[in-house]
């Protein structure tokens, strides 16, 4: 098995960072007017705040050695906000435990492996937002997923990842169950990303929850008989049916610091 490109994963462990600047105005965006006696536009107050922010002035230094020796994707530039949506998940005890047992087994092939400290499963790849169209491109994700209802989802395929640079590698557990589910969700935030010009999620897409990862392309010596055990293991785990449910009940949106919650019906 040859290692899979890690599905909506930026190199950077930097909160607020950017990369190129937004292409194009966005929707409802008009050229200025051209006439002296043109009547000047109202600014509104959440303009006016936005240049206030404090996030907005300050200076942004990159130092890998503070997020485990990562790289950063694309360069940071003031007023842009790297953006990602996903469905997170919260880790019970049973599925804590059954991700130490695999970590410990997988150190005994790659020692650097970390275990993640939050899941989730990516709905888009990492993009950059100027920071005015935060808002807007948040009410558009909210109008989407509005009517959209709550499913199940089984995660329990063991696959290793790779980031598209192939500067990091994780270990993830693939959705094998509640695939069309989540296609559609991603249909819905695709709609999104076309609306303000973004780049839309991967075609052929394996949804899943990383569940460690390191730095380096450690690929090959993570598959093939690592992977073949890995995957016994969670085959084996007690109760395994129903610690690897996964509830599908919201959206997230992360842009920069800020974070965005979107319920399913």
């Amino acid at each position: 098995m040859s290692g899979a490109t890690l599905v909506g994963y930026s190199s950077s462990g930097s909160e607020d960072e950017g990369g190129s600047s937004f292409s194009g105005g966005g929707p409802g965006a008009t050229s200025s007017p051209s006439s002296a006696s043109a009547p000047r536009l109202h600014v509104p107050e959440s303009v006016l705040r936005m240049f206030r922010d404090q996030e907005e002035k300050e200076a942004v230094v990159d130092d890998s050695s503070k997020h485990g020796g990562r790289l950063r994707t694309f360069p940071h530039e003031r007023g842009n906000w790297a953006t990602h949506i996903y469905m997170p998940y919260e880790a019970e005890e049973d599925f804590l435990d059954l991700l130490q047992l695999l970590l410990s087994h997988a150190h005994t092939y790659v020692a650097s492996l970390t275990a993640v400290t939050e899941f989730h499963i990516s709905l888009s790849q990492v993009v950059v937002l100027r920071y005015h169209w935060i808002s807007p491109f948040v009410q558009s994700l909210k109008e989407r997923l509005a009517s959209f209802p709550k499913f199940i989802c089984r995660a329990d395929q063991v696959k290793v990842y790779t980031n598209q640079t192939k500067t990091r590698t994780f270990i993830g557990l693939e959705v094998s169950s509640g695939h069309s589910k989540f296609l559609e969700l991603v249909s819905e935030v695709d709609r999104v990303m076309e609306e303000f010009s973004l780049t839309t999620f991967y075609k052929n897409p394996s949804f899943h929850l990383s569940l460690a990862w390191c730095v380096g392309n450690h690929s090959e010596v993570l598959e093939g008989r690592c992977l073949q055990e890995l995957q016994e293991l969670v085959d084996g785990f007690e109760d395994s049916l129903s610690v690897l449910r996964i509830p599908g009940t919201e959206v997230r949106c992360k842009s920069g610091k800020k974070f965005f919650s979107f319920p399913l019906r």
